[in-house]
């Protein structure tokens, strides 16, 4: 089975590559802007026709897309997120028209959620900001495409080498920073949302899932924890891993995140990922938070 990953080389495409890897048969092909890139692509300016001659060359039975932009202005992130997909999914008719695509979406396309009640595919979209909003042009895009095709709706991803532009990653490394210092203090913004937090590792075997599943999938399928944790506890969590001796320091309505910095509760349902795809997360956040801290940066 040929896959060709793009963004293989980010913070989910890494564990998702290194997963598909390990499937008995199978050639995975990495595709991005990195110069060890199997084919070179770059879904923010590439060309519907030159992406299609990239894909006839791969020659792929399933493409997994995971590159996007979390940060940025409201122009780079519509680029890669909302431009990307509509691109991709124009060369895959031309070039690929059987190949299963399995695209990452995001669960700030929900926008804010209403405490208690977790999320499901068919609710509502209301995204908060632009981030949102252009993750859900490209599930449009994507859900819209007549391809074999599925979005996998990822929450806040958890796991060894997550990017200093999250929480967790920026977390981490402010730690790091900080050593044992009993005088230490971490100033943060206002940790009283509740997100939904998943370990990259079930991430990553959500798409393993997706890409080998016989027959079509459901268009759209959540994929996170189905549990809303107040992100304190994943602040304090990391702490208590690191050994921090000092004290965090809460600014209230600082530090808003760009991907869902009005968003006050968040929590996706599962359900139909299990029904579709047997899937169900196996790691806990203090797993997922111990994997991270002990991570060398790599899957």
């Amino acid at each position: 089975m040929r896959i060709l990953v793009l963004g293989f080389t980010g913070y989910l495409g890494a564990h998702v590559a290194a997963r598909l890897r390990a499937l008995p048969g199978a050639l995975v092909l990495g595709a991005g802007r990195s110069p060890g890139a199997d084919h070179e692509v770059d879904l923010a300016s590439v060309r519907p026709a030159e992406l299609a001659k990239t894909l006839a060359l791969a020659a792929p039975d399933a493409v997994v897309n995971c590159a996007g932009a979390t940060g940025g202005d409201a122009v780079t992130l519509t680029e890669v997120n909302a431009r990307g997909p509509a691109v991709l999914c124009a060369a895959l008719r031309e070039a690929a028209p059987g190949a299963r695509l399995v695209h990452l979406g995001s669960a700030a396309e929900y926008g804010p959620g209403v405490a208690g009640s977790p999320v499901t595919e068919s609710d509502a979209t209301c995204p908060a900001g632009p981030y949102g909003a252009a993750k859900l042009a490209g599930t449009a895009v994507v859900t819209a495409s007549g391809l074999d095709a599925v979005v996998l709706r990822v929450g806040n991803p958890v796991g060894a080498g997550a990017p200093p532009a999250g929480l967790p990653g920026r977390l981490a490394a402010l730690l790091r920073e900080a050593g044992r210092d009993p005088d230490a203090v971490l100033r943060l913004g206002d940790l009283s949302s509740y997100r939904d937090f998943v370990d990259v590792r079930d991430v990553a075997h959500a798409v393993e899932l997706a890409v080998t599943a016989p027959g079509p999938l459901p268009r759209i399928l959540n994929v996170s924890a189905g549990r809303a944790v107040p992100v304190r506890e994943l602040v304090l969590g990391l702490a208590s891993q690191a050994g921090f001796r000092g004290r965090v320091e809460e600014t209230a309505g600082g530090g808003r995140s760009v991907r869902s910095g009005e968003v006050s509760w968040q929590c996706s349902d599962v359900t139909a990922a299990e029904r579709a795809l047997g899937w169900r997360p196996a790691h806990t956040l203090d797993e997922a938070l111990a994997a991270l801290w002990e991570g060398d940066g790599t899957p």
